[in-house]
């Protein structure tokens, strides 16, 4: 996995730093500067991820990619991150394309893939989801050919202070820091000839590229920018 993703291999854990340590139970982030923190994973099958689905992705971003009975469409999702939201739209029988441009993101997203084919309840990740490590500003056009929605959701800095973060949000801005190109990906997503552009931002977030959405959704701490092709 680490010459898939280019990523050094160590013999053991750094004293200071973020650092990915594969284990029986799969691949984990971990920082060494603070042991009992734990790590951050990707396991479908448990915890969150396991809830959502079962909850039949009756949630705000289904609602706002347009999801319905008798509608199942193909959405490209260009920061797809630890595939949290990727998941829940796969799991309502959608095909779902991510993108993961973070190497260290990309191969935990890659090991919780591959250990959630392992799960018989959840056989239907490989038809269903696929990976793609790669800048969505250079191939979201490329590999959003054919796919009905485009999924965005870029990195804000959030206005608490980091200690009342929680441990997996804090780990990804230490980690990936802030999308300050994300602007971009608005017009490369137009790109693909997608009917619906969905971009998830923190509440009090401006719109991506300060464009106004056509239709908005909120939740109690987001919102859904809505964006419809006028094809």
């Amino acid at each position: 996995m680490s010459q898939d993703f280019q990523l050094p291999m160590i013999s053991r854990a750094p004293v200071v730093g973020l650092y990915l340590e594969y284990s029986a139970e799969g691949l984990a982030l971990k920082l060494a500067d603070e042991p009992k923190l734990g790590g951050v994973q990707v396991d479908f099958g448990h915890g969150r991820s396991e809830y959502r689905r079962k909850q039949g992705g009756a949630e705000a971003v289904t609602k706002a990619l347009g999801i319905k009975k008798g509608w199942r469409p193909v959405v490209l999702d260009a920061t797809a991150g630890l595939g949290r939201d990727a998941f829940v739209i796969a799991s309502l029988g959608c095909e779902v394309r991510m993108i993961e441009r973070c190497a260290p993101v990309a191969a935990l997203l890659a090991d919780g893939l591959a250990r959630a084919r392992l799960n018989g309840e959840l056989a239907w990740v490989d038809q269903l989801m696929s990976l793609h490590y790669a800048s969505s500003l250079d191939r979201l056009s490329e590999l959003g050919q054919g796919v009905d929605a485009v999924y965005l959701d870029p990195m804000y800095p959030h206005k608490k202070k980091s200690a009342q973060v929680k441990k997996e949000m804090r780990l990804f801005q230490m980690l990936v820091g802030g999308d300050d190109d994300a602007d971009g990906l608005l017009a490369a997503a137009r790109q693909t000839g997608a009917r619906r552009i969905v971009v998830k931002r923190p509440n009090y977030a401006d719109w991506l590229a300060g464009e106004k959405p056509q239709a908005e959704l909120k939740t109690k701490s987001h919102r859904f920018d809505i964006y419809l092709s006028h094809l």
